[in-house]
């Protein structure tokens, strides 16, 4: 009996050492601001969502994620559940690359128009190449978030 303890207990050690991940590659954005913003280095230390586009059809889709991750990470809350946030950093990311990268400054200004503003710091735009970034985060379907 006392060995099956031990066994499991070493093979729960082995699985909740697995879950972790391989660190984000080297990728430099600019807010809307254009404020350089490095990750991982910028945000290192502190748990950071994601939400990477590299489509036209992506980024809509990635649009529809902002109010629920916005409600859930981001809005402060207030009455009794005032002291059950989350402290994590939220980004979404929508990237131009190859011809698309000339978009890139269109995309700022119609995000300042048209998005609500308590959301612009936490949009970030990336302009360069995809193909380190696909290869190290698995993309593999151009028309969906990450």
């Amino acid at each position: 009996m006392k060995t099956l303890l031990v066994l499991l207990f070493l093979f729960s050690s082995i699985v909740v050492f697995g879950q972790v991940g391989n660190t984000f590659p080297d990728m430099e954005a600019e807010t809307v601001e254009d404020k350089k913003v490095s990750l991982p280095k910028d945000v290192k230390g502190k748990y950071t969502l994601l939400g990477l586009a590299y489509s036209k059809k992506s980024e809509d889709d990635l649009n529809s994620w902002f109010q629920p991750v916005f409600e859930t990470f981001i809005q402060k809350t207030t009455g009794l559940m005032s002291g059950f946030g989350y402290d994590v950093n939220v980004y979404f990311v929508p990237m131009f690359t190859g011809i698309n990268a000339a978009a890139q400054g269109t995309a700022k200004r119609k995000a300042m128009k048209n998005i609500d503003p308590q959301l612009l710091p936490y949009i970030l735009f990336y302009k360069g190449e995809i193909k380190s970034y696909k290869e190290a985060l698995d993309f593999e379907k151009k028309d969906i978030p990450y």
